[in-house]
């Protein structure tokens, strides 16, 4: 399905669009999704897998999401706000603000990256 993200396992199937996702946070060998609407999935993918089918399922798309630091990956048209010095990554999805944590290091390269696409 063009524009989806497929997971599929032996017992589950997860197909959600692409525009939908919201981040994608790493958790040991599982990686949680939080999709438009509030809702949590698991996988049971770690986050480089989960990085690399995005690539290739939504090559369309792929520039709408960033990896920030090791633990996670954003949709950066959900991005509402950074806070380098805080650490402080702000996500908006209609419903309610997402905080997440990220290396200053980190943050820095997106708001960079972000900055150079103006």
């Amino acid at each position: 399905m063009k524009g989806h993200l497929i997971i599929s396992t032996s017992n589950e199937l997860l197909c959600v669009a692409g525009a939908q996702i919201i981040y994608i946070q790493a958790d040991g060998n599982y990686s949680n999704m939080l999709i438009s609407g509030g809702y949590i999935r698991q996988v049971t993918l770690q986050l480089h897998q989960v990085e690399e089918m995005i690539h290739k399922q939504l090559p369309d798309m792929r520039s709408h999401f960033a990896r920030v630091g090791k633990s996670i990956i954003i949709n950066i048209n959900y991005l509402y706000f950074i806070n380098i010095p805080r650490q402080q990554l702000l996500l908006k999805d209609g419903i309610a603000l997402q905080t997440q944590t990220a290396s200053k290091e980190a943050l820095k390269a997106l708001k960079e990256h972000i900055d150079r696409s103006k």
